[in-house]
């Protein structure tokens, strides 16, 4: 299809909104890509957006996130409650909605029409991952997902970042000593609304169990006490009880005012991101321009001082 034959935004998010998937790919592809393009479809969507719960979950690789995932989807299936999944991986050098790694699992809801599934990879997009989930999550928001799941790769600090900014953060750990520390110096420990410890069938549960609960103990004390669920993924054991503790986290930051402390926090952040961006893609400017290569040259010879040569250049 020629350039001139390609949907217009406004078009794609029509068609999306009735069901189609290839149409809310495709305004996926424009929000990780940015640009004009980009900032059409976040305008559309944000007078939209707004209605769904959102539910961040990171912890440790190997942890077994995207079956847990996985698992949960199917269970909210059953409940007959539609979903989307963002599956963040940063370090992936793949894009354009492929299923990462063993995020294949997923691949058994790929023909429900109530699930959603989207890898992201950004490259492209001004500001990264930081600025194009966000703006993702709205378009899934838009179109009439309840619920977007924000499932992590690792424990980096942008996924740590993404995952903490949902309505409700989930970090998944493994039995076993080494993952709760590495949870705890992670900063996990600090964000997580609801613990699960995966893979429950193996040796270690309760100690794992005891040292969440004293690390949960040093934490300060607020109205939400983060329940611990016992899962086994792979058997769908415990996740019923996953769900359960999502919905009882979301009444919970509904009544008390917390969720929408914490929409406002993320659009603050968010707008501050978003000018941080456009900033150092001012500051990327000077340096091709002409005037650059002039003023260094001033400052190196001490003709002219920093703080001046910056505010010459910013005008």
């Amino acid at each position: 299809m020629s350039d001139d034959h390609r949907p217009a935004p406004g078009e794609l998010f029509d068609a999306a909104g009735r069901g189609d998937r290839s149409a809310l790919a495709r305004l996926l592809s424009m929000v990780e890509r940015g640009g004009t393009d980009a900032r059409v479809v976040g305008r559309r969507a944000h007078g939209l957006a707004g209605n769904a719960i959102t539910v961040g979950i990171t912890g440790a690789p190997g942890a077994g996130k995207s079956t847990l995932t996985s698992a949960l989807m199917a269970v909210m299936r059953a409940h007959d409650e539609q979903v989307a999944v963002l599956a963040v991986d940063p370090s992936s050098p793949y894009t354009g909605g492929a299923i990462l790694g063993d995020r294949v699992r997923m691949g058994e809801h790929a023909l429900d029409d109530g699930v959603f599934i989207r890898s992201m990879a950004t490259r492209g997009h001004l500001g990264g991952l930081s600025l194009a989930v966000p703006e993702a999550v709205r378009v899934l928001d838009a179109v009439g997902f309840p619920t977007v799941i924000i499932e992590t790769v690792g424990v980096g600090q942008v996924e740590v970042e993404i995952a903490g900014e949902a309505d409700t953060t989930v970090v998944v750990v493994n039995p076993g000593w080494g993952d709760a520390v590495q949870a705890n110096k992670a900063g996990l420990m600090e964000i997580a609304d609801v613990f699960v410890i995966n893979k429950a069938d193996r040796a270690g549960v309760n100690d794992t169990l005891g040292d969440i609960e004293r690390m949960l103990s040093l934490r300060s004390p607020s109205g939400w006490r983060p329940p611990i669920i016992a899962t086994t993924a792979t058997t769908a054991s415990g996740v019923d009880e996953f769900r359960e503790a999502l919905h009882a986290h979301g009444q919970w930051a509904a009544s008390s005012g917390e969720r929408d402390e914490r929409r406002a926090k993320r659009a603050e952040t968010e707008l501050d991101r978003i000018i941080t961006a456009q900033l150092r893609a001012r500051v990327g400017a000077l340096h091709d321009a002409d005037a650059w290569e002039a003023t260094l040259a001033d400052v190196r010879t001490l003709r002219v001082d920093p703080w001046s040569a910056a505010e010459s250049l910013l005008g």
